[in-house]
């Protein structure tokens, strides 16, 4: 099994870069604290890195 992460939009998009609002569709967020298990992989880690004040790690699986 891959390894996993739980990923947490804590912050908003208003007022933002399309940039980093892109960013967060890709991910598969779009609403606030909304939760999305993902697939730990560097583009993923690259994308989380990109936003670092718009989501949090909640857990790591695997």
């Amino acid at each position: 099994m891959a390894k996993t992460i739980v990923v947490k939009q804590i912050g908003s998009p208003i007022r933002r870069p399309e940039k980093q609002r892109q960013t967060l569709i890709g991910l598969g967020l779009n609403k606030m604290h909304k939760t999305r298990e993902l697939e730990d992989t560097p583009a993923v880690r690259g994308m989380i890195a990109k936003i670092p004040h718009m989501v949090e790690i909640i857990e790591e699986k695997g």
